[in-house]
């Protein structure tokens, strides 16, 4: 481990990155200045001495991951990027939280170069470091041979207070212990400070002893205002670890320059005119300039990028070296890197005739898995705990575990994430930002809930996580309302580029993982059932991949019934019942909304067209089905425990209640003597 060489321009530097987060905040108004001026020293020394990045290919594929887990002091990051190289310039740090801006108030991956994932919701960075470090694990383990070490970055997460007062990062901080990722380091800037003030109010745990238990590293670096070597000492230390994650608690001082310095005043308010005037002084600033950077700071940080460039550059040739000795290998990574799926992977989904026996769609997800998994080493799964229940695990894969368990190896495929859905879920998003590969996670429908923050971050984000969602309605049966989910799929389809489906059958399902698997920039949750669903008369993978489609055709049809899952198969029973009383009913399952939005207006009206009333079947509430139908049918609150037979009975999801049903909505409709419209024609479509 080399010693500690300071530079002459530390100070400078160090100095340049809290006067220009405070101009920042300044300019805008509006921000978090304190955590930047805290963390200025570390920032500078992480950056200018160890981490590996090259600013001018900010997705080169070995670099080494940052991750700012407390977001709210992205001015920090922002002025970091613009120092280094990145695509930010001075500008744009101007234009730090205005409208359009390359620098928004909390990091967006895919928006600012540099970024490698969105955080915002406290604790979801830190989760996301773990799946980085998992990634890089997996991918080092699978690739990398003697005299090739490929993949061998190291991720580093700030985080603050508040995020470790978050439940997702206790829960994927316990994970990482145990997985033993000592690729893994964390800083947490230690000011005892929060939005309420000291947090001697709410947050006295010892934090050290807290990670010691979870099996990490824990180093103090007790002055993390001007101690450069202890800092740089304290990364060199971690990174000579390789056995178990590590953070380090940096003490510092929230606004370190500021006249209000160690308070919560300077945590998310712009410093006061007098202040700046007076910290700019403090560090040899000129108090009526803004937005200053030195040439010594300028000469420094370009260090970074010369840096950067070499080690890519010397990747590259090792790659290519790579190639040579290991084509299949080299082929199959490169592949991954570029996001491609192998050619003719589509053909292994399984397809089924209606004279197959019925299955719960769990199983048939179970299937699907086995049958696409050997063709997509990119897959990589887990559950929370549920494993049996999820069906998630295929045979002959070997778990994601360190192999001094005994458990696996990291080059296994499947993560057995525990009871931690909410870790589980931002973990995922980890992995799915690190690249080559897709991660799917599993759990019930119910407990997706438990992890809405991440989901809703996936989607944000573009990433794509598929969720294997199983009991996924009052078909679940004994366990009653509390594991009944009957609001969770009408929150996920509101949720903006979730795709939510619940399949009815054993085409749908192989259509929803189909769709899933090509969507790059898309989490997928599949709402799958514990009870048997019969193989449908009519149903496609073609017809499924579109959202929605006519599973049932009439001419002249009296009624249309619109419904998904395991409600399709009563849908039709009522059909059935219908006809026999001279009813037409056409049947329409609509397995995914978000994708039956994306075809075009005319294939939609084809599908749910006008000329006769419309109603909607679903085992939960109705909200949302106003957009596909007339009339809605489905719980009027929560599920009830008993035999899901019985469930069912109770609220008269049945083929002849559903049946009656139907021929009030006809007769009603009738009565009106006017045409029918499509819920679908609209003056206008956001």
């Amino acid at each position: 481990m080399s010693a500690f060489a300071p530079h002459q321009a530390d100070d400078t530097a160090i100095a340049t990155i809290r006067t220009l987060s405070v101009d920042v905040v300044a300019k805008a108004n509006s921000g978090h200045p304190g955590a930047p001026m805290g963390m200025a020293p570390v920032a500078h020394i992480l950056f200018s001495r160890f981490l590996n990045a090259n600013p001018k290919n900010s997705k080169w594929f070995n670099r080494d991951r940052f991750v700012l887990s407390n977001g709210h002091a992205c001015a920090l990051q922002y002025v970091l990027l613009h120092l280094l190289g990145y695509k930010l310039s001075m500008d744009d740090l101007k234009a730090f939280r205005q409208l359009d801006s390359l620098t928004p108030g909390h990091p967006e991956a895919g928006h600012t170069d540099g970024i490698e994932v969105t955080t915002g919701p406290l604790g979801q960075g830190f989760a996301n470091g773990v799946g980085l470090a998992i990634a890089q694990a997996h991918l080092g383990a699978v690739y990398n041979r003697d005299g090739f070490n490929l993949i061998n970055n190291i991720t580093y997460v700030f985080c603050g207070d508040g995020c470790l007062m978050e439940g997702v990062a206790s829960e994927a901080a316990s994970l990482a212990g145990h997985l033993q990722l000592g690729n893994l380091i964390v800083i947490y800037d230690d000011n005892h400070i929060s939005i309420d003030g000291d947090t001697a109010v709410a947050f006295t745990e010892n934090v050290e002893q807290r990670f010691l238990s979870y099996g990490w590293q824990v180093l103090r670096v007790e002055d993390g205002d001007h101690d450069l070597a202890a800092i740089y000492n304290s990364i060199a230390e971690a990174r000579q670890e390789t056995s178990k994650p590590t953070i380090i608690c940096l003490k510092t001082t929230i606004g370190y320059g500021s006249k209000q310095q160690g308070t919560h005043g300077v945590h998310g308010s712009p410093l006061k005119a007098d202040d700046i005037v007076s910290l700019k002084g403090k560090f040899g600033f000129s108090p009526d300039q803004t937005f200053q950077v030195p040439q010594a700071t300028h000469d420094l940080y370009a260090e970074f990028g010369k840096r950067g460039a070499a080690l890519e550059a010397e990747w590259n040739t090792l790659l290519e070296a790579y190639g040579q000795k290991y084509p299949a290998e080299h082929a199959e990574l490169t592949r991954r890197i570029a996001g491609k799926l192998p050619e003719n992977w589509e053909k292994s989904l399984p397809v089924y005739k209606p004279t197959d026996a019925a299955q719960a769609s769990r199983k048939l997800s179970e299937i699907v898995l086995t049958a696409v998994i050997p063709h997509l080493p990119e897959l990589i799964g887990g559950s929370a705990d549920l494993t049996g229940s999820n069906l998630t695990k295929v045979k002959q894969s070997v778990d994601f575990q360190p192999s001094s368990t005994g458990l696996g190896t990291y080059s296994g495929t499947y993560i057995r994430y525990g009871v931690r859905e909410h870790g589980m879920g931002a973990i995922a998003n980890g992995l799915h930002a690190y690249g080559g590969i897709i991660p799917f996670v599993a759990t019930f429908l119910n407990f997706v809930s438990y992890a809405s923050g991440a989901v809703r971050l996936s989607a944000l984000s573009g990433h794509q996580v598929i969720w294997v969602a199983t009991h996924d309605s009052i078909g679940l049966g004994e366990d009653g309302p509390t594991h009944q989910p009957v609001e969770t799929a009408a929150a996920l389809r509101a949720t903006p580029n979730v795709a939510f489906w619940r399949p009815a059958d054993g085409n749908e399902t192989s259509a929803a993982y189909l769709v899933a698997l090509q969507s790059k920039k898309t989490p997928s949750i599949l709402s799958l059932s514990r009870q048997n669903l019969p193989n449908l008369e009519g149903s496609t993978i073609e017809g499924a991949q579109r959202g929605g489609y006519v599973l049932h055709d009439e001419d002249n049809e009296d009624l249309t019934i619109v419904s998904t899952g395991s409600e399709v198969s009563i849908a039709v029973e009522a059909a059935g019942k219908l006809k026999a009383e001279g009813i037409k009913t056409r049947i329409v399952s609509l397995p995914c909304w978000l994708t039956f939005d994306q075809q075009d207006e005319e294939y939609r009206l084809s599908v749910l067209r006008s000329g006769a009333p419309i109603l909607s079947l679903e085992a939960a509430s109705t909200a949302g089905w106003q957009k596909y139908s007339h009339e809605q049918y489905g719980l009027p609150a929560w599920g009830a425990s008993g035999p899901y037979q019985k469930v069912y009975e109770k609220f008269g999801i049945t083929g002849s209640n559903i049946a009656s049903v139907g021929k009030k909505v006809v007769g009603f409709y009738k009565k009106q003597g006017t045409p029918v419209v499509s819920p679908l024609v609209k003056a206008f479509h956001l």
